[in-house]
């Protein structure tokens, strides 16, 4: 999808066995950094990771138990992976097993112990601020699993917008992983980890690694077609916000077992940027409606500036088809159509063809994607932009309710109930 800033996708690789998933899992998008996940916990480590761009520290340890998964209101690591996934599990009980397994890793992993492939005796713990979310799609709602009477209200396959290339390997999914991190190898250890835990029980369908540039100079991150990116988002902080526009809350109408859990969009968009280059500076900027310099909207000199639409009834300043303008209109009657943007870059060498295969893995939480992503996706069908990116890949999933402690597992509130 796009949003208040440009989309991009990642090409992936689609496997069908244990072996191709190990293989896929030991290539990581860009080079190895110097450490990854690490071992026990230590009374010596550091509360925080210092970051590389000025933004706040992230926590040395993402706290795994909640009412709500870790991964989706946590400031951005530098890394992620995201994957795709098919359960291969025969029955329930083999859908339990696969959920209190992944379970158990992720507890495990994320205070800072290491996967067996990383482990060395002499390092030092470094828990490199690693979250692992976990959603489920449409088709694990099926009858393997006697759970067609207990799917989420708006979670469906993720459907074709008009702009939209979508190739079937790269989409959808029983179940979906976004693993986080401050260094990519991190990604890798618990994809080997997590193939070697739940063999049998899962076969990938798609991956993409991804990772954040850094902020230049100040402000939020840049994509490939160099413009700031996720500028306007909703108040994470705020509980009201929150309940409005991410969390599923009883008064939802949701199934009761969803309560705590969020709908995830993923959209796996390229951008063409042989194309954008050929484009004007002042061009681009009135696609975006932004200046590319500071992101600050047309009509103002700082990014967090907001635009005044009010003032501009006619687009002489920001262009209605603009994608800022598009996307988030600001006004009373569009204010819930917003929604949490969480987005990634990707770099996939060349294709075929010998052109640039770089993008955005966007990643979008909210309460209802009808009401929200899809409602956005729609203003946006046929925007300037769309002649610069196309959408690839990506699937609707609901990211479960979080792991309340130690006795708790994913799903356990959807599966004690059948």
């Amino acid at each position: 999808m796009r949003r208040d800033q440009a989309d991009g996708g990642h090409a992936l690789v689609q496997d069908d066995g244990r072996r191709d998933f190990l293989r896929c899992a030991a290539g990581v998008a860009g080079v190895a950094a110097t450490t990854g996940l690490s071992g026990e916990a230590a009374a010596a480590e550091r509360p925080h990771l210092q970051r590389r761009d000025g933004e706040r520290p992230l926590p040395d340890r993402v706290p795994f138990h909640g009412h709500h998964q870790a991964g989706v209101v946590t400031p951005q690591q530098l890394f992620a992976g995201f994957a795709g996934f098919d359960v291969l599990a025969e029955d329930r009980d083999g859908l339990v097993e696969l959920f209190r397994k992944i379970t158990h890793r992720t507890r495990v992993l994320t205070a800072g112990v290491k996967p067996r492939d990383e482990q060395v005796a002499a390092e030092r713990p470094t828990p490199d601020s690693l979250s692992i979310t976990v959603g489920v799609g449409a088709s694990l709602f099926d009858d393997r699993f006697g759970l067609s009477g207990h799917k989420p209200r708006h979670l469906k396959a993720m459907p074709a917008f008009p702009d939209d290339r979508l190739e079937p390997s790269r989409c959808h999914g029983d179940l979906s992983l976004q693993i986080c991190a401050e260094h990519p190898d991190a990604i890798v250890h618990v994809l080997r980890d997590l193939a070697r835990e739940t063999e049998g029980l899962l076969r990938p369908r798609w991956r993409a690694d991804a990772f954040l540039n850094p902020s230049r100079p100040s402000g939020a991150r840049r994509n490939f077609l160099g413009f700031k990116d996720g500028i306007v988002n909703p108040d994470t902080a705020s509980s009201r916000e929150m309940n409005r526009l991410m969390w599923v809350t009883p008064s939802c109408g949701e199934p009761d077992w969803a309560l705590g859990g969020c709908y995830q969009v993923l959209r796996l968009i390229r951008f063409h940027v042989e194309k954008w280059d050929r484009v004007p500076l002042g061009r681009q900027e009135r696609i975006f409606g932004r200046h590319k310099a500071s992101g600050a909207p047309l009509d103002g000199r700082r990014e967090t500036d907001a635009p005044h639409y009010r003032d501009d009834p006619h687009g002489r300043r920001i262009a209605l088809n603009s994608h800022i303008r598009l996307a988030n209109p600001r006004t009373d009657r569009t204010d819930d159509s917003r929604f949490l943007r969480r987005s990634y870059n990707y770099n996939d060498g060349f294709d075929k063809q010998g052109r640039m295969n770089l993008g955005l893995v966007f990643c979008g939480y909210q309460q209802d994607p009808e009401r929200q992503f899809a409602t956005v996706q729609r203003r946006l069908e046929h925007e300037p932009l769309a002649h610069f990116i196309t959408p690839i890949g990506g699937g609707y999933f609901f990211v479960l309710p979080g792991v309340r402690d130690s006795d708790d597992w994913f799903g356990s509130r959807l599966l004690r109930k059948l």
